[in-house]
């Protein structure tokens, strides 16, 4: 099947992107005609860094927009890496700036104003210029509206173009011009994070939030059309000389809107992308190659050009490389392209895995599927509630650190595990924000509470005082016992329950409970989840009766959510339907959700036999064949997850169900393909997923176990290849 992502158009253009601004810094029509250069890089190339900034604003602000706390992180990852690219490029061009003398000529307060506001090197002034921008956004967006916010950054774009292309207008206005001309001793250009790039990050962010709004109607008239006042626009002000540079225009704006527009109505596989600028090497093409691709070619361009350059005068050959503008712009372009193929082969060869990860039984995890499920979930919170998300037992077999990298990148920053041993894990591979611990910590580990900034429950009051003795202050979740009799505190025990809250050595941050049958529909026990739920809330407000803040609040986990979504917490802990998948397929719930699965389990047929009438397969002879019949051995078994009692089940191949035979082993079992033509070796089977029109859900295959899809996805085993797609 081919695998559809929706932005591949986006990053597609990247790389188109990439070209154009090597197209503003070679000239390539130079030669033939200015005026059509003229066109083609101070008109048309303009909209490359703007949609850089778009694409930034799409991705990075809506979680901040819709969650102050849950976005934050998103924030601070992209400056984060924002600011490594940029120190990596500084370095980069650090030689070719102390031989050009650079350090001779400049003082120390220049160096530090293009270090943060102008770039280092002429190309990289946007790097600062996004930086500042999503800062002031950060900023701007934690005080007023985002409606308000969009204006704002109106107001300074259009304080910007007076400084740009319009600067001629106001050039003999004494009191305006002296105005930009102090600001020109800060900045040299007002293309820059202040009066540039806000506006795109934020109509990025705008396109976004109000997607499905956006998208109705034919995108591309508007742009055509917005293009060509954009030409008329870029002509007639370099006819009369109006611009002190030409970056910014009236009409980029809705070039920008419209542009971004057609591109996201555009649907690609990327399946279909296959060959295209030779990104093809490895397989389909992935978005985040062609991000990495396009950022070598943005970064490397102008060494790019003095390679050439350098080469055309040791070889002679100025007249080609050099005075041929066309030919100028290709061998700069090839060049810089070459550069980013090697560098995304480099990466390929460091990431590679040994053994292939396909080459046995794998998992297959759809990230796309898991943002669904992310979006679809959010939606049914309440106000200033945000999902906790539950990544343990291996993020229920997904993988709990890929899984948690992508729900940082999604803007959560909770998460809880069972025990302090995942939860150091996390923090080992730079999991931020919150972690709650569920389960029990000995009092030998209690030091990696405080040293890994974790957050213990606890379980029972003596187990309290136990923690606040150990000498630094730990973080703490106080679990209520409503019921379930597992494990906390009782409710009944209010007294005990505010003796914990005045403990010096805890620092509580939080109180919750857990539902027993929040899946159950039946009358017996809907009441008693709601007694469970009264219970807790009547436990809330007699704390508070008596000043105790209680911290953040949380009672629901997957089904609590899904069944009483009306409850109004801080948190909700979302486990087993972050994954796309219910415990149970007969469960019933108040709330119909389009969850996706996350997972599919495959593996390869090793062989494939004749068996004769009468003959026997797998230990015990348990099952004998009742006729001339073909089987396949699969690359599966029993020490990889899969429940021996599943020996009645089907496994999908080649678009078909085949049973089933004979006693699953260790690490193999064996199918029916007497009625399954063409079958042979590494043919694929899968487990759980869908294989042409047919689907085995997780739920089937845990029923016909006779569990729940929690127990049979965490058992999962670690020899599993995790696949990413």
């Amino acid at each position: 099947m081919q695998k559809r992502n929706e932005y591949i158009t986006l990053d597609f253009f990247r790389i188109i992107g990439a070209f154009l601004i090597v197209a503003i810094h070679t000239s390539p029509l130079a030669s033939i005609n200015s005026t059509a250069d003229f066109i083609v890089t101070r008109i048309f190339a303009r909209i490359a860094v703007p949609f850089f900034l778009m694409v930034t604003g799409y991705f990075i602000l809506p979680t901040y927009i819709h969650s102050k706390t849950d976005g934050r992180y998103k924030i601070i990852s992209f400056l984060k890496k924002t600011c490594q690219l940029y120190g990596f490029a500084i370095l980069l061009y650090l030689p070719i700036m102390v031989y050009n003398g650079y350090f001779k000529e400049t003082g120390i307060l220049t160096i530090i104003q293009d270090i943060f506001l102008n770039g280092t090197f002429y190309h990289l002034w946007y790097l600062p210029g996004a930086i500042t921008g999503i800062l002031l956004l950060w900023l701007l967006l934690n005080h007023v509206k985002p409606q308000t916010v969009l204006g704002t950054t109106l107001i300074l774009y259009c304080f910007g173009l007076l400084g740009d292309s319009y600067f001629g207008l106001i050039e003999g206005i004494p009191v305006i011009n002296s105005l930009y001309k102090f600001l020109f001793v800060i900045f040299e250009y007002t293309r820059n994070g202040l009066f540039y790039a806000p506006v795109f990050l934020m109509l990025g962010a705008v396109l976004a939030i109000n997607k499905r709004n956006v998208m109705k109607g034919n995108p591309r008239i508007g742009l055509i059309l917005s293009l060509l006042l954009m030409t008329c626009e870029g002509l007639l002000l370099h006819t009369f000389d109006i611009q002190r540079h030409d970056s910014m225009y009236v009409t980029l704006l809705p070039v920008m809107y419209y542009l971004f527009q057609t591109l996201l109505s555009m649907r690609v596989c990327s399946e279909n992308l296959k060959g295209y600028w030779l990104l093809n090497f490895m397989g389909p093409v992935r978005s985040k190659d062609l991000r990495f691709i396009s950022m070598v070619i943005y970064i490397f361009h102008p060494l790019g050009i003095i390679l050439i350059r350098g080469f055309s005068k040791v070889t002679g050959l100025e007249y080609l490389f050099i005075t041929n503008s066309v030919i100028h712009f290709l061998s700069v372009s090839l060049l810089s392209y070459l550069v980013a193929v090697f560098c995304f082969y480099c990466r390929l060869l460091l990431n590679k895995e040994m053994p292939y990860p396909k080459s046995r039984a794998w998992l297959e995890l759809s990230i796309n599927n898991l943002h669904h499920n992310v979006q679809v979930l959010t939606s049914l919170l309440p106000h200033n509630c945000h999902i906790m998300g539950v990544v343990k037992a291996n993020a229920y077999g997904h993988g709990d650190i890929r899984v948690s990298r992508e729900l940082n990148k999604m803007g959560i920053s909770t998460f809880a595990v069972a025990t302090i041993a995942e939860a150091i894990h996390l923090r080992k591979h730079k999991i931020k924000g919150d972690i709650l611990v569920f389960g029990y910590t000995h009092p030998k580990d209690f030091k990696y509470l405080v040293k890994y900034n974790l957050t213990q429950t606890i379980v029972d009051y003596d187990y309290a005082r136990t923690l606040s003795t150990f000498g630094s202050r730990i973080k703490v979740h106080i679990k209520i016992d409503t019921g379930m009799h597992r494990l906390g505190e009782s409710f009944e025990n209010l007294h005990n329950i505010e003796e914990i809250y005045h403990l010096a050595g805890l620092k509580i941050t939080g109180i919750y409970s857990h539902l027993s049958v929040s899946d159950s529909y039946l009358e017996a026990d809907i009441t008693f989840t709601q007694t469970q739920i009264s219970s807790f809330f009547n436990t809330m407000d007699k704390l508070e009766e008596k000043g105790i803040d209680t911290g953040k609040i949380h009672i629901q986990s997957s089904y609590g959510l899904l069944n009483y979504p009306e409850l109004a917490c801080d948190y909700a802990r979302i486990g087993i339907a972050l994954y796309g998948v219910l415990s149970a397929p007969d469960k019933m719930l108040k709330e119909k959700v389009s969850l996706k699965p996350v997972l599919s389990l495959k593996a390869r047929v090793v062989t494939v036999k004749s068996i004769k009438k009468g003959e026997t397969v797998s230990y015990g002879r348990d099952f004998t064949a009742p006729d001339t019949m073909v089987i396949a051995v699969v690359s599966i078994g029993y020490a990889d997850g899969i429940p021996r009692n599943l020996n009645n089940g089907s496994l999908l191949i080649k678009g078909m169900k085949a049973p089933i035979v004979g006693r699953i082993c260790m690490d193999q079992l064996m199918i029916d393909i007497t009625r399954i033509p063409n079958i042979g070796q590494d043919d694929v089977v899968t487990i759980i997923g869908t294989d042409g029109q047919l689907t085995i859900t997780a739920e089937e295959v845990a029923a016909e176990c006779g569990t729940i899809t929690n127990e049979l996805l965490s058992r999962l085993s670690e020899r599993l290849k995790r696949v990413f797609i």
